[in-house]
């Protein structure tokens, strides 16, 4: 079963200085129809202003992840880590006991565009921690593997049951999706325009994917997409 999540019925707020979209409920949105999927808890979509952002504020027990799609961020935490994160790069971090961070556009004349993913974690109490992964210069085409329980491959260790990845795809392209019995899938897409098991998905729709074992993942464009596998 393949449930689509258009972009334009999500949850939107204009702060001025933050234009940003929720797949699920968070902040002043509220949906109980779509309050998370899985251990996945929060996808939001973010445009921030030139030299605007997140002042410090607190997070605990929860594993965040955010992946870079314009323009650069800079990241400062309680655990005395500071970065700027640019296109390609993805940045998380668990939060555990407890962290304080701020995050601002690190330019003054330009936009920049993130997808923040609140993950929640398979036990609370954790130490908190802080990783940066960066996607190949080459890679144009295939899956890579962001974050995951383990951290293989270079990708960002979460603590949690839950591989997310960025696919990419260049026009006429198609990619097979494998799903384990007993878990699921959300692509999230980020660019281009896409058929998903048969469904036409564009920049900013969802897809939650139930019993199935595989789907295929057709380009009419070329296209990326998030995709994650959850238990």
């Amino acid at each position: 079963m393949i449930t689509l999540r258009r972009s334009d019925m999500r949850g939107h707020a204009h702060h001025g200085w933050l234009d940003t979209w929720h797949t699920f409920t968070f902040a002043d949105y509220y949906d109980p129809a779509h309050m998370h999927f899985r251990s996945l808890r929060v996808l939001n979509e973010d445009w921030i202003a030139p030299g605007r952002g997140f002042g410090m504020h607190p997070h605990r027990d929860m594993e965040i992840v955010t992946y870079m799609m314009e323009g650069a961020l800079e990241h400062r935490d309680s655990m005395g880590n500071g970065a700027v994160l640019h296109v390609g790069e993805v940045q998380r971090m668990t939060a555990g006991t407890g962290i304080q961070h701020s995050e601002f556009n690190a330019s003054l004349s330009e936009p920049a565009r993130l997808i923040q993913i609140w993950i929640l974690p398979a036990e609370k109490g954790l130490k908190p921690g802080y990783g940066q992964t960066r996607l190949p210069a080459d890679f144009s085409s295939g899956l890579f593997a962001i974050a995951g329980p383990q951290g293989e491959g270079g990708a960002g260790k979460i603590h949690q049951d839950v591989r997310i990845s960025v696919a990419r795809l260049l026009a006429g392209e198609e990619m097979k999706l494998e799903i384990a019995p007993g878990r699921y899938g959300w692509g999230q897409i980020t660019q281009g325009r896409l058929t998903c098991g048969g469904v036409k998905v564009s920049a900013g729709d969802g897809v939650a994917v139930e019993e199935e074992t595989e789907i295929v993942v057709a380009a009419s464009a070329s296209a990326e997409f998030l995709w994650f596998d959850l238990a």
